[in-house]
């Protein structure tokens, strides 16, 4: 049942418990039709329905800039997005890719109702959203169909175990085109074990990675995003370095020999071995 909040002067937040939790889109202070999505309290995503290119996320403006380097400016892409949340990315390629075609798999059915309902999309924008789970979502997708692949997928804040596995990775190749990327969004802390095993098993599959994050991160300093991209031909290393380093939280990338080495010799995943990304620690989301 959904429930409104309504704040001082300005948009009410609404309430609706969904399949993965209570569901808040919160309003912006700063942005006259900016939401922020938590679920239990957990911030999961922002949307400007002003300007949905804006990203306020630091890791959605990272999955941005590979949007923005996948092909030309403006040049259409064919996206599968593996977790849908607010759909801010979708929007966001929608916006800055006229034409695009888009698929996106949410398993949450009343999330996506709800964000449907409060954050309409706009008319005229390609995309298709499909219930169910990720994975078999990425089974549907004809071979070779996709330019770019996002896997953005939490349940109770942890990447689900069969989304991290080698037979996983080689499923999202099948599903893209020759040159096409994979980005995937991983969250971890010290001691960074799920990381670097995630890197050993992507690149099991795919040739060229690299991995934009917060230097803290990066340390295991602290818990937070680290975004994936992997390719089997040439990523732009430089202009994703330079874009990442102007962020307003500043990103460093590894690639290379560098990231190969940060990988400390992590065995890859495979549906056997597998497990969920881990909780983040409470003081997290303080």
């Amino acid at each position: 049942m959904a429930k409104n909040r309504r704040g001082r002067g300005g948009p009410e937040t609404v309430e609706e418990t969904v399949d993965g939790g209570l569901a808040q889109l919160r309003p912006d202070r700063d942005r006259p039709r900016g939401f922020t999505l938590l679920i239990d309290g957990a911030p999961q995503s922002h949307v400007d329905l002003d300007d949905p290119a804006y990203l306020d996320f630091a890791y959605q403006r990272r999955l941005g800039h590979l949007v923005d380097l996948a092909a030309p400016s403006g040049k259409p892409l064919q996206v599968v997005h593996l977790g849908g949340g607010a759909l801010t990315m979708a929007r966001y390629v929608a916006a800055t890719r006229p034409r695009s075609t888009q698929q996106v798999v949410e398993i949450d059915a009343p999330l996506v109702q709800l964000v449907r309902r409060v954050l309409p999309l706009e008319s005229g924008w390609r995309i298709r959203v499909r219930g169910g789970d990720a994975r078999a979502g990425l089974a549907k997708v004809p071979d070779g169909w996709a330019d770019l692949i996002i896997a953005d997928v939490f349940s109770g804040a942890r990447t689900p175990a069969h989304l991290t596995s080698a037979e996983f990775v080689g499923e999202v190749r099948r599903a893209l085109r020759p040159g096409g990327w994979y980005a995937a969004n991983l969250a971890d802390g010290p001691p960074l074990r799920f990381l670097r095993g995630q890197i050993a098993t992507v690149h099991t599959i795919f040739p060229e990675l690299c991995l934009t994050a917060d230097p803290a991160v990066l340390r295991g300093k602290r818990f937070g995003n680290a975004i994936l991209l992997a390719a089997d031909g040439q990523l732009p290393f430089a202009d994703l370095t330079r874009r990442a380093a102007t962020d307003p939280q500043a990103g460093r990338v590894e690639h290379g020999r560098a990231l190969l080495d940060f990988t400390g010799g992590a065995a890859a995943v495979t549906d056997d071995t597998a497990v969920a990304s881990p909780p983040p620690p409470p003081e997290v989301f303080d």
